[in-house]
């Protein structure tokens, strides 16, 4: 009798897990197609210095309101990216600028892998998105992670939903990310099937 209990235990344990990776599954693919749909914005201070880390929040509000000046007008995420692809000596400047030549500030776009993120009426599930990355002298501090298209972080909440729509995420993306299904259940099957994949070299 102990071991029949013992095995239905077990299978209802299987199942259990086989319906997260699934649900894992299915999330991570959204995760994915959210990522096709922005660019993240990720800033790295020197050091973890008060100084350097107050620089890093400078270059942020400086290469922010840069970009948002350049992507105002963009079309599509396609032209975002050919943008902002065009402007990274004119965004190094403003970030070295904002930091007074402190150090040197080093702009890239490149596919980075972020954590689960928490904003100010929204969320981004982990994985990885295209960004730009601004890099103030070693990078070796603390990181400040954001949107900068569509332009999330420098949008108001009753605006956000318009303003994402507007560059190409349809309604269940705004659902995703304004916390409205679940989100944070679906984020962490999202960050278990990404160690699953890991784990399996995948």
């Amino acid at each position: 009798m102990r071991t029949y209990m013992w095995k239905k235990l077990e299978i209802a344990l299987l199942l259990a897990l086989a319906a997260t990776l699934l649900w894992g599954a299915a999330s991570l693919h959204r995760q994915e197609t959210l990522s096709r749909k922005m660019i993240r914005l990720h800033v790295i201070a020197n050091s973890d210095s008060d100084a350097d880390q107050a620089l890093k929040l400078q270059v942020r509000d400086a290469v922010l309101a840069r970009a948002t000046e350049l992507l105002t007008q963009s079309a599509d995420m396609t032209d975002a990216w050919s943008r902002l692809d065009t402007s990274l000596p004119d965004l190094e400047r403003a970030a070295s600028a904002a930091c007074g030549g402190a150090y040197p500030v080093r702009a890239e776009l490149a596919e980075t892998e972020f954590p689960l993120k928490e904003y100010d009426g929204f969320a981004l599930p982990a994985g990885r998105y295209p960004a730009l990355r601004m890099i103030i002298g070693a990078g070796a501090g603390r990181n400040w992670w954001c949107v900068v298209y569509p332009p999330l972080c420098t949008t108001a909440c009753t605006d956000m939903e318009r303003v994402a729509i507007d560059a190409g995420l349809d309604g269940n993306d705004v659902k995703l990310i304004r916390e409205e299904e679940g989100y944070i259940l679906r984020f962490r099957a999202v960050e278990l099937w990404q160690r699953l994949r890991q784990c399996l070299g995948k």
